[in-house]
């Protein structure tokens, strides 16, 4: 049997001192290597950050793919771990994790699911769930794609899936959704527009109805309650906002 490898879990960070301890107590004991990326914070992310690990780079913010790639640079481990700071390793993915370490793969990287947490419950519905995100790679295979919003990794490899999930706990209330949402629309349009995609006055009305009416009606939002009508209206106004921005810089 060959050697358990070595770990590196990676986090970029920005203004998150309320979430990040919890992220970090749920790899602390069993990450070989913690490499935190700071993105100038103006709290106590940097002082928590340095509770865990002497590995904490503050560096301007270039992006969400460049600054995580940034933080895949640093890491010196065989195999890494990407993380937010507003998620935390369960004990049944820390316990595949360690199973993949102890026979170095099979696979080159794994897609893990998420348990996405909004006003303290998990939604299973919406197509909310299962959200694999590809977090787990060998060093060197895997890479965050660049572009201006909604990065993902791309790993040069075989690809397989783990059951242990990831819990994120992603907007702090309605008001933290309504400035990300702004932040990310604008960056999304910016991406459609260096695509050369346009959008049109129907977009405006099409694209939102669409998207409230497919999580809340198609993949069952509305078993969820009232959190999965809100969060199908809450999507909508973003799909709306992006559709806007989109509209305005390309209408003619």
């Amino acid at each position: 049997m060959s050697a358990r490898q070595r770990i590196s879990v990676v986090v970029v960070t920005r203004n998150e001192e309320e979430r990040l301890r919890a992220c970090l107590e749920s790899i602390v004991a069993w990450a070989d290597e913690i490499v935190v990326v700071d993105a100038e914070s103006e709290d106590k992310t940097v002082t928590i950050a340095r509770e865990f690990t002497d590995r904490v780079v503050v560096r301007p913010w270039p992006g969400y793919a460049a600054q995580k790639n940034a933080a895949l640079e640093l890491a010196t481990s065989p195999w890494v771990l990407s993380l937010d700071a507003d998620e935390r390793v369960s004990p049944a993915l820390a316990a595949e994790i360690a199973r993949i370490l102890g026979a170095d793969g099979p696979a080159d990287g794994y897609t893990v699911p998420r348990r996405n947490i909004f006003w303290g419950r998990w939604m299973r519905h919406g197509g909310l769930y299962p959200d694999r995100q590809l977090r787990l790679f060998r060093r060197g295979r895997g890479r965050f794609i660049t572009r201006a919003v909604h990065e993902s990794v791309s790993v040069d490899g075989r690809v397989e899936r783990l059951d242990g999930h990831l819990e994120h706990a992603s907007y702090r209330d309605v008001g933290d959704f309504l400035a990300r949402a702004d932040r990310y629309a604008t960056l999304a349009a910016d991406d459609a527009v260096a695509a050369g995609r346009r959008a049109h006055v129907g977009d405006l009305v099409l694209r939102p109805l669409g998207r409230f009416v497919g999580m809340y009606v198609v993949r069952g939002g509305f078993l969820d309650g009232w959190r999965g009508f809100l969060l199908a209206s809450l999507y909508a106004y973003y799909v709306l906002i992006r559709s806007a921005k989109l509209w305005e810089r390309t209408r003619t």
